[in-house]
């Protein structure tokens, strides 16, 4: 086969059905919204009624092109194409639905954005997500959809492994993209939301416009791999989408839409409906698809979940791009419309599929043999590794927006999430088929449970029963995480009156009506389903707090119960601050002393701390502070007394320091003046007489004696007002100046008279003294 671009086919018409249908059989699907497109998104109470699209001047058509696979020996290729028109999502179809190809399909594809080839790429060769057996005529077999991103080069390679027999007839390879060849345009993605409880702010549409909303939506990132520049690019188109949607107006495909969609009263069910965004939202074109109202069934007992098998990697900003693709190719296979009945991707956004009113139960084809009482919804990626590919993330937000959707969807006849049901195969209420075996099945099952698949995923699989217990509720019970504008003591929290109490949830928010904050078991705060905090404000005495997770089911969950004790008194200085020499190193700058008090509260004392002429902080069973003084100075010492509820007292001591040389004292016996820069003012007096003494006249209320000490140093006899008090022995290891050795301290400032006498001690006598420092 020569090389050469691949020519749009026309489309393969099908054979009529037994009940006459106007059916839109075209060869493209879908469509791309202009760069001032919005989505529309539907609140709780409304019907799937699709809102014009901002300003889409026209739809931007989608081209199938389709080539038929040559080869024998059950090989079939298309040889390296670079020259086909744009597209973003290709796959291979052939005529029979019911055969299933049993071999490997491989493909690779240029990218425009950097002109190279891709590695080839393995796609799933059964796809299980198909209409009921002639449910829809026409209708071809085929793979799931590739989503590969914006490309104008493909290369394809099916090998069957019984030969020749083993290739389906028809076999083709389909490309979707856009009719006039320019980049896909990504449209904002509408938020994961609800419509507003009762006894909340309620809101009646919501859209891409809902600012918090649609932060929700931008801002976070769903998984690792979503860069901070995709975020911010959805954040801005959704902040554009929103002014232009503010004035749309109904255009005439919408309102026949409406037409059909609403000629029921929507039932109530027992949660309230997430936001889904609308097919106008999203882009459908109407024109494509079959016309008139789908197949109904006359309930739904069963959500199939599903994965669209297309990239594992994309960005949530491609969303809405991606939904539109897989409605082109299921329409290139003969579909009525799209198969999914709902499509959700990993950011949350929730899209309606199927054409026919978000609250009916309209027969898709999605999970074959099972479409009839059940809806599909499809979880937009890949959910399982093939050829080494890491499979799309499992979030939380997706997770949690699966869940809210098939509780309400289940919730329309009463149905449990965490239930069961029965299901016939192959049954259909619309078209006379008959009934088969029955099965039962989870109310939220995966496809896989209703035929030999791999679908929806092994990972996405394996979240099933977490998503039944999202659904079903409770909430699992929030956990507390701080109380701003409260201390904790013991098991008691003390505050002021205001507490701010904040928590995290392992609940998905989609799932979640509100938070509760809980004051003595009454309500004393609400907050968003998003919000991880709250204010609240107590009364005197002890009260219980608590965090309680609404569901959307109304069920609730509280955190474990946390004590909190309004305290509006101050602590106080049961002893006043005082201050007192204390030992340490002297210098002509810096005199050791000690700050001492007392400090209590009427409930918890929390720490005491010094402001004044430093800082430092200290615990509450803290009575002193080691600190100096500037000699000759008078200093005020200041402490603050702090509670746990955050009430202070204060406290100071205002007190001057002074330096004593030995020059001014009293001497009897021998002694020398010994020089040295080590001594204070460069002097010292030093004696090895036995009964020589010093003695210091002052005026003060604390004192302390200043010496050198070395290893030859003796003791000395210290005397105050004449009475002995004490022996202290001078001796060290290493030789120390300018040590204050000895203190006394009393309640008031008075003279008195410190003497020191020289012990005389054998082998080391010498007595060397710097003075005294004395706190006036």
């Amino acid at each position: 086969m020569q090389t050469g671009r691949i020519q749009p086919e026309q489309p393969i018409q099908p054979e009529q059905p037994k009940r006459l249908r106007r059916r839109a059989w075209l060869a493209v699907g879908g469509v791309l919204i202009g760069g001032a497109g919005a989505l529309t998104a539907i609140a709780t109470g409304s019907e799937s009624v699709p809102q014009s699209a901002a300003t889409a001047s026209a739809p931007v058509k989608s081209t199938v092109q389709s080539e038929q696979l040559k080869g024998s020996g059950g090989r079939r290729t298309v040889d390296q194409h670079t020259t086909t028109d744009r597209f973003s999502v290709l796959g291979v179809t052939w005529t029979d639905p019911t055969v299933k190809l049993d071999g490997s399909i491989k493909v690779r594809t240029r990218l425009v954005t950097t002109g190279a080839w891709s590695a080839w790429h393995t796609i799933q060769a059964d796809n299980d997500d198909a209409p009921d057996p002639g449910t829809e005529p026409g209708a071809r077999g085929g793979t799931a959809p590739v989503w590969v991103g914006l490309s104008d080069g493909v290369q394809a390679t099916v090998v069957a492994k019984k030969g020749e027999t083993g290739i389906p007839k028809g076999i083709r390879l389909m490309l979707v993209g856009d009719a006039d060849k320019k980049s896909t345009v990504n449209v904002a993605m509408a938020p994961v939301a609800y419509a507003a409880a009762a006894d909340d702010t309620a809101t009646a549409t919501a859209t891409a416009t809902d600012s918090s909303s649609a932060s929700e939506s931008a801002s976070e990132s769903a998984s690792a791999s979503e860069s901070a520049s995709e975020s911010a690019s959805a954040s801005a188109s959704a902040s554009e989408s929103a002014s232009a949607s503010a004035s749309a107006s109904v255009s005439a495909s919408a309102s026949a839409s409406a037409s059909a969609s609403a000629s029921a009263t929507t039932p109530t069910s027992t949660v309230p409906q997430p936001t889904i965004v609308s097919r106008a939202g999203w882009g459908a074109d109407e024109s494509k698809r079959e016309a008139g109202d789908p197949d109904y069934s006359d309930e739904v007992r069963v959500v199939f979940v599903h994965h669209t098998d297309t990239a594992a990697a994309y960005s949530c900003s491609d969303s809405a791009s991606i939904v539109r693709s897989i409605y082109a190719y299921h329409l290139s296979q003969s579909w009525r419309d799209i198969g999914y009945n709902f499509l959700v991707d990993k950011c949350g956004t929730i899209f309606e599929g199927r054409y026919g009113g978000i609250a009916k139960p309209v027969i898709g084809a999605q999970t074959y043999g099972f479409n009839t009482r059940s809806a599909g919804i499809a979880a937009i990626g890949t959910y399982q590794t093939i050829d080494g590919v890491a499979p799309t993330p499992v979030t939380s937000k997706m997770m949690g927006s699966i869940a809210a959707l098939a509780a309400w969807k289940l919730g329309l006849k009463k149905y449990s999430p965490s239930g069961s049901n029965t299901l016939v195969e192959g049954a259909s209420d619309s078209s006379g088929f008959t009934y088969k075996k029955s099965y039962t099945f989870n109310n939220i099952s995966g496809h896989r449970d209703g035929f030999a698949t791999a679908c929806p995923g092994t990972n996405l699989y394996a979240k099933l029963p977490a998503i039944r217990t999202y659904a079903a509720g409770p909430p699992a019970a929030p956990t507390v995480t701080g109380l701003s504008g409260a201390g904790l003591s013991g098991s008691k929290y003390y505050t002021k009156g205001s507490v701010t109490v904040s928590w995290k949830t392992s609940t998905p928010y989609a799932v979640l009506t509100r938070f509760e904050v809980l004051v003595d078991g009454t309500v004393a705060a609400k907050a968003s389903r998003t919000a991880t905090s709250a204010a609240i404000t107590v009364g005197a005495g002890s009260h219980s707090v608590t965090v309680r997770a609404v569901h959307i089911n109304g069920s609730t969950k509280a955190s474990s119960t946390y004590t909190v004790v309004k305290d509006t008194t101050k602590p106080t200085f049961t002893t006043a601050p005082a201050l007192r020499t204390r030992t340490g190193t002297v210098s002509s700058t810096s005199v050791p002393v000690a700050v001492m008090w007392k400090a209590a509260d009427n409930a918890a004392l929390k720490q005491t701390a010094a402001t004044a002429p430093s800082t430092a902080t200290f615990g509450p069973t803290v009575t002193s502070w080691g600190t100096t003084a500037k000699p000759g100075v008078s200093t005020a010492f200041a402490l603050k007394a702090t509670d746990y509820a955050g009430n202070y007292g204060t406290a100071s001591v205002t007190r001057t320091t002074a330096i004593v040389q030995e020059t001014s004292a009293t001497k009897t016996g021998t002694w020398s003046s010994k020089s040295s820069s080590n001594y204070l003012g460069g002097k010292s007096l030093s004696s090895t007489s036995k009964n020589a003494s010093l003695t210091w006249t002052f005026t003060g209320r604390s004192v302390a004696w200043v010496v050198s000490r070395a290893s030859t140093s003796g003791q000395a006899y210290v005397y105050i007002d004449g009475v002995k008090v004490a022996t202290v022995d001078l001796k060290s290891s290493t030789t120390k100046y300018r040590q204050a050795i000895w203190t006394k301290t009393w309640s008031s400032a008075a003279q008195h008279k410190l003497k020191i006498v020289v012990v005389g001690t054998s082998g080391r006598p010498a007595v060397t003294t710097d003075g005294i420092t004395v706190v006036k």
